[in-house]
């Protein structure tokens, strides 16, 4: 555990400081490209004229300091307790952090913008925020995938589980998840480098979008609405398929065995059915109103969306603590050793 831990700050200080100097070096190369117009820096419209928005953000405030508390508590227990030391829990530790980073690479900023007014943001820093927005969401939703891959092979292969999903295995799925998610997420940022904004820079969103940002760029876009467009068919749709496939597939091996056997099964899988009803399914319903209807209004769209991102991360790691025998267990094997060592602190004195 203490390996994954080391790989992901790793990766997060490789992959940032690589970023920033793509960002750079892919800025100073077109400068003297007279074709393009690049602004120096973006408005980020957000929330017009709403009554009390500023109510709102405090109320992200809350969720973030839930989300940071909860998903820190959640990693330090699985750090702490050797019984989730398991393939299964290195999924979910990773999915703690990626809630972690998601949130804080999106709401400290919005809050910055709006609560403060800083709502001007340079080229640069809106492409990098964009670029950890959207790759931490990615990672929550593949490793979403990674868990239902697991109760797949818990349940429908169980003398096989342990030779199949091991923590080496595992730990490999999480990087190839990095490696594919920050590859995408660099070629559909950069893209962006490519088009020239010489009209409004208003950017009509609570933080640096990937759609409004090219919408209002004045050459050929086709690529950022392709890349786009894969964004959303590859990251999001394909991993739902998939993970509905795999329990499509529990569901035939359960319906063969015992009611107690079942129900034991079935235990395993609620906790993970979820966090993925609560991930999924706001994002296909706003999709789903936005392209059924084009009277909403981009108030009511936003906040919706900025929903969809903040509360799945605040969430999961209650849904797992309230719904997960393991980790209850461990909670309280952790709290009774604390408080034995600390009777024993006392006796000495």
């Amino acid at each position: 555990m203490s390996k994954l831990v080391w790989f992901i700050n790793a990766s997060v200080f490789l992959y940032t400081d690589l970023f920033t100097a793509i960002m750079s070096s892919v800025h100073s190369n077109s400068s003297g490209n007279l074709t393009f117009v690049r602004p120096a820096t973006f408005f980020i419209n957000g929330f017009v004229n709403v009554p009390y928005a500023k109510y709102y953000y405090v109320f992200l405030v809350l969720v973030y300091a839930v989300t940071v508390f909860g998903n820190s508590f959640i990693m330090c227990i699985i750090y702490l307790a050797r019984r989730l030391h398991t393939a299964k829990y290195v999924a979910v530790f990773h999915l703690a952090f990626s809630d972690m980073c998601g949130s804080s690479a999106l709401i400290p900023k919005l809050l910055d913008m709006f609560l403060f007014e800083h709502q001007y943001i340079s080229f640069e820093e809106c492409l990098t925020n964009m670029f950890f927005v959207f790759h931490f969401m990615n990672l929550q939703s593949l490793t979403l995938l990674s868990l239902a891959y697991d109760r797949l092979i818990a349940i429908c292969f169980p003398l096989k589980y342990h030779s199949i999903i091991t923590k080496r295995a595992m730990c490999l799925i999480m990087s190839v998840m990095w490696i594919f998610s920050v590859t995408f997420f660099a070629v559909l940022v950069g893209l962006l480098t490519r088009l020239s904004f010489c009209g409004s820079t208003v950017v009509n969103s609570y933080f640096c979008d990937h759609r409004p940002i090219y919408k209002l760029s004045c050459n050929d876009n086709s690529k950022n609405v392709i890349m786009g467009r894969m964004c959303f068919g590859l990251l999001i749709c394909l991993p739902l398929v998939l993970i509905i496939i795999s329990y499509f597939c529990i569901a035939l091996v359960l319906f063969k065995i015992s009611v107690v056997d079942r129900t034991k099964a079935m235990k395993t899988c609620t906790s993970h059915l979820l966090l993925v009803a609560i991930f999924y399914i706001p994002i296909f319903s706003n999709n789903i109103a936005a392209a059924l209807t084009s009277s909403i209004h981009p108030n009511v769209e936003m906040i919706n969306i900025s929903l969809t991102q903040t509360m799945s991360p605040m969430l999961n790691p209650i849904i797992y603590t309230l719904k997960t025998d393991e980790v209850m267990q461990s909670i309280k094997v952790l709290y009774k050793r604390n408080k034995l060592n600390v009777t024993k602190e006392e006796n000495k004195i």
